[in-house]
């Protein structure tokens, strides 16, 4: 139980609850002990001098026995079944917040579909241990204690018969459940495989059906789906051995009660009444045994599944700044004047190749620069390093002059407007997509924004205009309709640092020249970087830097790259032959 460990603090927070829940309980089999008690009292009544009045009453304190320990085994799942409902809240809560801090690379190696299987079949195993599996362990103990005790108390020699199987039975609980935690750690791995690849499905549904591929997917997902149901079966094999065992112990100690329990009747060492308790509390015995296989089932399923929820708890989130700005609100208006990188080399955890080298440019509040290069040249990696969804192998990334990792990673990237060639729509309203940044549902500000990036036209198309709901991923809406909202969305924050990474790709070079007249005036008091391979989207800026295989080979404007007569003047030349060809067309 090593790995449930972690979840002790959640226990301490609920402590209260936890322990007015055992206090019910033992309440509730403090009542049931009493039961066979007054049952044994009742028939020995019989037996002797007959006594209407006794055997009244002991019906009554059966009855009443009864009553108290129904109560109180309400009151029991009102506190304990509780408490493990609201810890899974708290569980669930703090995965979600945890895989946010994580930093982008995790999620490189980590499928959407894993996450999805452990924040729902994963935690939902844990909560099975965090009610049930407490809640019985404790009525067991609790309800063994009470019983053995008094079995002790009428007749200690019968009690030792009762417990010679236990040893037995609890080395084979121990053993199946050894093989219980090993095959459902096998299940929970295919489940998250199974999960992964409907999650895949349905985001590339369009492209499934492009190809007709739905034969051959369905194909793939019955594989999975076999191999999930086969590891379920041979778990179901390895459970269904519990009861058995348990019913089969169960059986061998009614045997040796009514053997020897007999024999000492006969020969007058037991009463009648006493060995009718005995067999009602072997009865007890009977679920509190078959709890504890099913507790032992339930432990070791939560354990393998708790082992997969704390490796990714123990996942360093993304490091945070210097003592110097522990206390910096990340409300506050961060200026920023400078962006430099500074002998920047980059390599990827998975990668042996630098995929970029010794990059060095400054830009300044009130500049634009460009960066161009072939597809593969390390244009977006260093975009990536600005908001730190990476940090730099060698160099620094300085703003105002002070190491990036100074600055609170939250304050940082409100700071960042970034707009890419894949636009991310969320299935919400427009409206909600285009100020997702911001707390405000300025109606204004949604103008001024659509208007710069020319889609107010486009959203009068729409049924419901600014209030529609977008399909999953913007599906609704066309790359290019989607990359102007990308733009508008990063706008919407007033950001210091506007990024543009190749944001006009599905645009036509019409509305892209719209766009950009547009956004010369907020290029204004702020550093932007576009990144294009069109020189038409980046001739106005002030600087511009050439990248191929990760390294700067040429920079400056436009005017002057041209005069170089290298990469840059070949590439406007080709661009320039193919819109007079297209024209010509």
């Amino acid at each position: 139980m090593r790995n449930l460990s972690t979840l002790n603090k959640y226990f301490r927070k609920n402590k209260k609850k936890l322990f007015l829940g055992f206090f019910f309980i033992l309440v509730s089999d403090l009542a049931q002990v009493l039961i066979p008690i007054f049952l044994k009292n009742g028939i020995d009544a019989l037996k002797n001098n007959f006594n209407t009045e006794q055997l009244i009453s002991n019906a009554i304190y059966i009855v009443a026995a009864a009553a108290v320990s129904g109560v109180f085994r309400f009151s029991i799942r009102e506190t304990i079944i509780v408490v493990s409902r609201e810890i899974e809240y708290d569980l669930l809560n703090d995965f979600w917040k945890h895989i946010q801090k994580l930093p982008f690379n995790f999620f490189k190696t980590h499928s959407t579909g894993e996450m999805m299987a452990l924040g729902t079949n994963d935690i939902s195993a844990v909560r099975m241990y965090l009610g049930p599996a407490v809640m019985y362990s404790v009525d067991t103990i609790i309800k063994f204690i009470l019983i053995i005790g008094v079995l002790f108390s009428i007749n200690w020699q019968l009690t030792l018969y009762i417990l010679l199987p236990l040893p037995i039975s609890s080395f084979l609980v121990y053993w199946i459940s050894k093989k219980v935690h090993k095959k459902f750690t096998l299940i929970q791995e295919k489940f998250a495989e199974l999960t992964t690849k409907a999650q895949e499905v349905f985001d590339g549904i369009r492209v499934v059906k492009s190809y007709t591929r739905e034969d051959y997917e369905n194909k793939q997902f019955e594989k999975l789906s076999d191999e999930y149901l086969n590891r379920n079966l041979e778990m179901a094999k390895v459970r269904a051995l519990f009861m058995p065992v348990l019913f089969l112990f169960v059986g061998i100690t009614l045997i040796i009660v009514i053997w020897v329990g007999g024999y000492k009747v006969i020969n007058n060492n037991l009463t009648i009444g006493e060995l009718t308790a005995f067999v009602v509390y072997l009865g007890l015995l009977t679920w509190p045994m078959i709890a504890f296989g099913w507790v032992a089932n339930i432990i070791q399923q939560a354990e393998a599944s708790m082992k997969r929820l704390n490796n990714i708890f123990k996942e360093k989130t993304e490091s945070q700044s210097d003592d110097e700005f522990r206390n910096f609100s990340e409300n506050r208006k961060f200026t920023i004047k400078s962006l430099e990188f500074r002998n920047i080399s980059l390599k990827y955890s998975n990668s042996k190749k630098m995929i970029l080298k010794n990059i060095n440019f400054k830009v300044s509040k009130n500049e634009v620069l460009a960066i161009v290069g072939h597809t593969g040249s390390g244009k977006t990696s260093i975009i990536n390093l600005i908001p730190r969804l990476f940090d730099a192998t060698e160099g620094e990334v300085l703003i105002n002059d002070k190491d990036i990792k100074k600055y609170p990673i939250a304050l940082l990237r409100k700071s960042i407007g970034i707009a890419t060639q894949e636009s991310f729509l969320f299935s919400d309203t427009i409206k909600n997509n285009l100020l997702f940044g911001v707390d405000s549902q300025d109606e204004n500000l949604i103008d001024k924004l659509s208007k710069i990036s020319r889609l107010k036209n486009d959203i009068t198309q729409f049924p419901e205009e600014y209030e529609t709901v977008l399909g999953e991923r913007g599906i609704t809406m066309s790359g290019g309709q989607k990359q102007r909202t990308a733009i508008a969305r990063a706008l919407a924050i007033n950001p210091e640092i506007l990024i543009l990474d190749d944001a006009f790709s599905a645009v036509d070079t019409q509305t892209e020249e719209e766009i950009l007249n547009e956004l010369k005036s907020n290029f204004k008091n702020r550093i932007s970087l576009i990144i294009s391979h069109r020189i038409s989207t980046v001739k106005h800026a002030d600087k511009i830097i050439v990248i191929k295989d990760g390294t700067i080979l040429e920079s400056g404007t436009h005017e002057e790259l041209l005069k170089l007569a290298g990469i840059y003047a070949n590439l406007h030349h080709k661009q320039l032959l193919e819109e007079e060809l297209k024209g010509m067309s």
